[in-house]
């Protein structure tokens, strides 16, 4: 709860800084150009209400724009260079593709596997331990740490507000026009908030629309929801928890997880559970990226699972073994079904493109 505060804190602060920085050198043509057209956002029929409130932000094109321009611009980091899109990349659901760990500016090396951005307005938390509560707080982490882009919220104002481009841009997307802190984040949300990735085939059978699985996915399926979907639950595969899956801990990073942010020893080396939804594409694996394939993972839960602190007792069998006892045939089928999570309308989807 203490980092929680701490970043809200952050927020606040920035949000009221914004109105000393000014809203640009270009005051005569702030708020000329705003003429809203509200983009849909069609909520798919299998998924859950957002836990996101659009209404408070609803979608426009100039909006979606203004964020797109941000996400995939280098100003938002100390070094000019690194974006957010440079470790989420669009066709790997926004990860960042062979890569264990974030790198930063500098070349500096995070302790963590970026995170796939799919589905965000359907998650109640965001990163690994959960440290950040509400999308629009989300960018502060990345653009604050000093391992991924090292800069401040009132540097970075300071860069859109002097980039012509920008006064334009803002002016376009919010009524008020302002380069704040307040419009920046909404429009990186607004952005964030489209990448909905619900067209894969499992989706397609769910939905009765014409597909069906084959013999070996459909055995995988009833594999995966035997094994796998106590903590991979729902059309989303996350039931949202935090979990200590039995990950030897790693010397080198010694990451305690979720308890960083509490602070609580009972949260010690729990971890989010994330989705599974196009995870053939998200490799490596892992808060920390230990693992290279889905062979590799399954491979770990059926032998090498670790009896750490806080280990999550669905991983405690009754003969006191630890894991999930699979076969290498229980295996092959688990992936085959895996597949069919991939959405490649979703990774191909040109919206999200930086180009």
């Amino acid at each position: 709860m203490r980092h929680l505060f701490y970043i809200f804190i952050i927020f606040m602060l920035f949000s009221c800084g914004s109105e000393e920085l000014g809203s640009s050198g270009y005051e005569d043509i702030e708020g000329e150009n705003y003429d809203p057209v509200f983009l849909e956002l069609e909520i798919p029929s299998n998924f859950p209400e957002p836990t996101y409130d659009i209404e408070n932000n609803k979608p426009t094109q100039a909006g979606f724009e203004l964020g797109k321009k941000l996400f995939y611009d280098g100003k938002l980091s100390s070094t000019g260079v690194i974006s957010c899109g440079f470790c989420h990349i669009q066709e790997f659901a926004f990860t960042h593709h062979t890569h264990i760990v974030s790198h930063g500016v500098n070349g500096a090396l995070g302790t963590r596997n970026a995170p796939a951005l799919q589905n965000m307005i359907f998650l109640e938390s965001f990163n690994w331990d959960g440290s950040v509560a509400h999308l629009d707080m989300q960018p502060i982490v990345p653009i604050t740490a000093e391992v991924e882009m090292n800069e401040s919220i009132g540097n970075v104002l300071q860069k859109l507000q002097n980039d012509p481009s920008y006064v334009e841009a803002f002016n376009k997307a919010f009524e008020n026009g302002e380069i704040d802190t307040e419009n920046m984040f909404k429009a990186i949300s607004q952005f964030v908030m489209l990448m909905v990735s619900a067209n894969t085939k499992f989706d397609k059978v769910m939905r009765n629309e014409g597909s069906t699985f084959t013999e070996q996915e459909n055995l995988g399926k009833a594999v995966f929801e035997q094994k796998c979907a106590g903590c991979h639950s729902g059309v989303l595969f996350t039931d949202h928890s935090y979990r200590n899956n039995g990950l030897a801990v790693d010397p080198q990073y010694n990451d305690e997880g979720r308890k960083k942010v509490t602070g609580q020893e009972t949260d010690k080396y729990r971890f989010r559970v994330p989705s599974l939804r196009n995870i053939a594409v998200t490799f490596p694996y892992m808060h920390d990226g230990r693992f290279q394939s889905l062979r590799d993972v399954l491979d770990f839960y059926d032998n090498n699972v670790q009896n750490t602190q806080n280990l999550d007792p669905d991983l405690i069998n009754n003969d006191g073994s630890f894991g999930i006892p699979l076969t290498e045939e229980e295996k092959d089928q688990i992936i085959s079904f895996l597949n069919t999570l991939t959405d490649d309308d979703f990774l191909l989807d040109e919206r999200f493109s930086e180009f």
